[in-house]
């Protein structure tokens, strides 16, 4: 409120105007991180929560920086669009080289738009690599119903599954069933805003402030939701026929018209929009999640994956469909030069590379002009990454293909004709597993060595935390190698099949069939 005093000559007394300076506050915003202490391993990376909520109208670009690391700590993504009026929120994250020192280290993100700069402390702790016992000691945390989604968020882990199963757990060792309320099979979950979303059949939606007292919401759709996303200060779901709801708190729902009656596929948000792919070349993009605009991708096939990188988004699908478009809003159908089914998408160097069947391998620096490489092979490539200066391509009958710039592809002598289910990176070295026990190394992604793996039973994730690679598989089978050279079979207290491993917090966390959740130490 401004007072303004007027004097009159002679005038004992002041007129006092009051004026109602409404929408005068000045653009700003607020930086907030979550977790805000990491433990990272030397030669790892870990992943904290960044949420920027823009005041007064801001909007713009927002570098971001790590004050106070010592060298060879690095911070990714250095920059964020904030375009709408709600909070902005992706994940950052901090990679430790190998030379760091261990120790603690107290450290502050800083957020720099024209003359605003926020921060936020980080306590980022240094650890050196070590197995420690971690991947080498199993205990069955639960066996019960087949669980779909798993989600972490304000120091908890929420695992959701069939007949509305619900575990939580503070640590990934002691795990508690909740009640859900529904015998509904949940499909997903995502944390954000303070707030566990579940979703699942016939439409279900729960929401927990905790993770521990769940409550049913109305979706005002059947359909079944497959899906759940949190950004931009809202949750999205998507599901069968098209169907996209959105929540700002999660509670009150709304069903938005897409304006298709299609499956969709995959979701991205990027630079400030939302943009949906699916069936039938169905594209849908929203700035907020809530109001839905139908695009015309110029396609009926499939559309099954969308990348964003270089200021341009890439839709890739059926029939070597390659769509792009710089703003999500107008659509240009690019010619690739294959009638392959495109299966992935990725973006790293400043380059895109495509991938799917039939070896097919397609490379573009700007998403509009497309080369078809020759990759040697017919098998059906399946996945696609970018680490450590190298694109690695895995696929169909032990399928490996490698290319320092995704030009110049070389096939590489994986020593089986197993399928290759999975792939990390760690410690300098490369694993892939796959069918029939296989474990294949390499130190650079060309030469290729075929592990023994003491198993015949196929492997179906691999993963490498604590200085400790550990993969899971059929019958129980979990082997562990702390140099992916020599791996030993470790004694399970379960034989249902495991589907996949992961570490965090200083657990390994194997998940399967069943409901099966297996943890160590």
């Amino acid at each position: 409120m401004k007072t303004l005093r007027l004097y009159g000559a002679g005038l004992l007394a002041a007129l006092v105007l009051t004026l109602a300076a409404h929408g005068s506050s000045s653009p700003d915003f607020t930086l907030s991180l979550n977790p805000t202490s990491l433990t990272v391993q030397q030669g790892s990376s870990g992943t904290t929560q960044l949420t920027i909520t823009p005041q007064g109208g801001f909007t713009g670009t927002v570098s971001l920086s790590v004050v106070g690391a010592p060298s060879g700590v690095t911070l990714s993504p250095t920059s964020v669009s904030v375009t709408g009026s709600g909070p902005v929120t992706l994940n950052l994250t901090l990679s430790v080289g190998s030379g760091v020192a261990t120790g603690t280290y107290s450290l502050q993100v800083r957020a720099t738009s024209g003359s605003l700069t926020k921060t936020a402390n980080l306590s980022l702790t240094a650890s050196a690599p070590g197995g420690g016992g971690a991947g080498t000691t199993w205990t069955l945390r639960n066996l019960g119903d087949s669980l779909e989604g798993v989600a972490y968020g304000n120091g908890l882990f929420v695992a959701v599954g069939d007949y509305g199963t619900i575990l939580t757990s503070p640590d990934g060792v002691n795990w508690t069933q909740r009640t859900s309320r529904t015998d509904n099979p949940l499909f997903g979950v995502a944390y954000g805003n303070g707030l566990f979303v579940a979703v699942g059949d016939d439409g279900a939606i729960l929401t927990s402030p905790d993770g521990v007292s769940w409550t049913a919401r109305t979706s005002g759709t059947g359909y079944w939701l497959g899906s759940v996303a949190y950004g931009n200060g809202l949750f999205v779901a998507v599901g069968a026929k098209g169907i996209i709801l959105t929540s700002s708190d999660g509670v009150t729902w709304t069903v938005r018209a897409s304006g298709r009656s299609n499956w969709l596929r995959g979701v991205v948000y990027s630079n400030g929009l939302f943009v949906a792919v699916g069936r039938n070349g169905a594209i849908l993009t929203s700035p907020d999640g809530v109001s839905w605009t139908q695009r015309t991708s110029g396609t009926s096939n499939w559309l099954g994956g969308v990348a964003y990188g270089n200021g341009t988004f890439v839709a890739v699908g059926r029939n070597g469909a390659i769509l792009t478009s710089p703003d999500g809003a107008t659509w240009t159908q690019r010619t690739s030069g294959t009638g392959s089914w495109l299966v992935g998408v990725t973006y790293g160097n400043g380059l895109f590379v495509a991938v799917g069947d039939g070896g097919a391998i397609l490379t573009s620096p700007d998403g509009v002009n497309w080369t078809q490489r020759t990759s040697g092979t017919i098998n059906p490539l399946n996945g696609v990454t970018y680490g450590n200066g190298l694109f690695v391509a895995v696929g169909r009958n032990g399928a490996i293909l490698t290319s320092p710039d995704g030009a110049t592809w070389t096939q590489r002598t994986s020593g089986t004709g197993d399928w290759l289910l999975g792939v990390a990176h760690g410690n300098g070295l490369f694993v892939a597993v796959g069918d029939g026990g296989a474990i294949l190394t390499s130190p650079d992604g060309a030469t290729w060595t075929q592990r023994t793996s003491g198993t015949i039973n196929p492997l179906n994730g691999v993963t490498y935390g604590n200085g400790l690679f550990v993969a899971v598989g059929d019958y129980g089978t979990i082997l562990t190698s702390p140099d992916g050279v020599s791996w030993t079979r470790q004694t399970p207290p379960t034989s249902n099949w495991l589907y996949g491993v992961t570490y965090g917090n200083g657990t390994f966390v194997a998940v399967g069939w069943r409901g099966t959740i297996l943890t160590s130490p």
